[in-house]
């Protein structure tokens, strides 16, 4: 049996390891994790070097729940999590949460210490459990809208992974054919000394363009991603980009859908699990991506602190789609606004998935038809004289 305790030297953790019954066989200190005064160091340090992926934050959250259910406390439930983790960070996440709580800490105050690795909706929804004294019952349903999520998000990406696969291997083809093939055969062609046809010679000088610059189209395009990385981290450049791709014709009303449906489940979570409506929504608003869908949740929610409901505070803003906002109407009229959620959440998440397979089975056929195109153009420039030359010799 191996874990983490937190004690100042080797000789505390061993006396503290006697204290409890334990007898270690050897003790070895491991790196200090920072506490909630370095959350934003520790958040870089666990990005850069222990990343912890949202799927093992699912995992330990579903086996917490079902030790909870079958009757175990939660410090040794925490105790059999850290000896069974094999991410060397998330385990010394979780042993400082056990410490915590064995100080008499409450789980969602121990939690709360390292915002990087669970943000504030995991916090609230674990308050909430601990209040209610259905902890289990929350953390079930927690993994269950983080595993929801994720399989969203892995539909989406395995969808677009060949159409981006094709379109990479595209533009590698064109690069090679227009550096390597095209200006060997317009030396040949040099060669012969006669006058070219207008597409071949517009073809020789895209080659010779692209053979002696196209430095310059990596520093543009490493520029531009840089720029636009920048921008993301300003507020008014997120807010242009965001209502840029917000008014995009079809990747718009995709981006609306995918946020809408991630709102209204996490939205829902939270009610279900008695998080008062204002405080789910300030959580909220911090989960949804978009500028502008975050701004309406935002100036929503202090409307419905000043009385108003809230599809009326959401349909003032007009940034989320109709049956949305119709949907929580009619859960709040019936008092069922947490089911409504879950139920609007469910339909947009497989419009979403169904929109991006149709998406994505276009773009296929359309690739290879734009490839079939630009090759032919090469081909017909290179044979445009070869064709002229035996008619002359005819």
């Amino acid at each position: 049996m191996s874990g983490i305790v937190d004690a100042e030297s080797p000789v505390a953790a061993r006396q503290k390891l006697r204290i409890s019954g334990i007898f270690p066989v050897s003790i070895s200190e491991c790196a200090p994790l920072p506490g909630k005064k370095d959350a934003h160091s520790a958040s870089s340090i666990l990005a850069l070097f222990g990343r912890i992926r949202a799927s093992e934050i699912a995992v330990i959250t579903r086996g917490l729940a079902t030790l909870l259910g079958a009757g175990f406390p939660l410090v040794a439930a925490l105790e059999t999590l850290v000896s069974q983790t094999k991410t060397a960070t998330l385990k010394k996440v979780l042993a400082k949460v056990k410490d915590l709580v064995v100080e008499g800490n409450s789980f969602a105050f121990a939690l709360s210490q390292f915002p990087g690795v669970f943000p504030p909706l995991y916090v609230n929804m674990a308050q909430a459990g601990e209040a209610s004294g259905t902890l289990e019952i929350v953390l079930e349903r927690l993994a269950d809208m983080m595993e929801k999520q994720m399989d969203l998000g892995n539909r989406i990406r395995s969808a677009l992974t060949y159409p981006i696969f094709m379109a990479l291997l595209g533009c590698a083809v064109l690069f090679f054919l227009m550096t390597v093939i095209v200006p060997n055969i317009a030396a040949v062609f040099a060669e012969m000394g006669r006058a070219l046809p207008a597409p071949t010679r517009l073809l020789i000088a895209a080659s010779d363009l692209l053979k002696s610059f196209w430095w310059l189209f990596l520093v543009l395009l490493g520029g531009g991603t840089a720029l636009f990385v920048r921008a993301k981290k300003t507020v008014r450049g997120r807010e242009f980009l965001d209502g840029m791709t917000l008014r995009m014709p079809v990747v718009g009303p995709l981006v609306i859908r995918l946020a809408t449906a991630r709102f209204a489940r996490t939205l829902g979570s939270l009610l279900e699990n008695g998080v008062p409506l204002l405080k789910a929504l300030d959580i909220v608003q911090n989960i949804v991506a978009r500028a502008p869908l975050s701004k309406a949740v935002r100036d929503s929610r202090t409307e419905v602190e000043k009385g108003r409901s809230l599809a009326d505070a959401l349909v003032s803003h007009g940034v989320f789609p109709d049956l949305f906002v119709q949907m929580v109407k009619v859960g709040e009229q019936s008092g069922k606004l947490e089911a409504m959620l879950e139920k609007t959440a469910g339909i947009y998440e497989r419009e979403v998935t169904s929109q991006v397979t149709r998406m994505t089975s276009l773009l296929e056929p359309v690739m290879i038809l734009v490839m079939g195109v630009i090759v032919g153009g090469i081909v017909v420039s290179i044979c445009l004289p070869i064709f002229e030359m035996n008619q002359l010799v005819f």
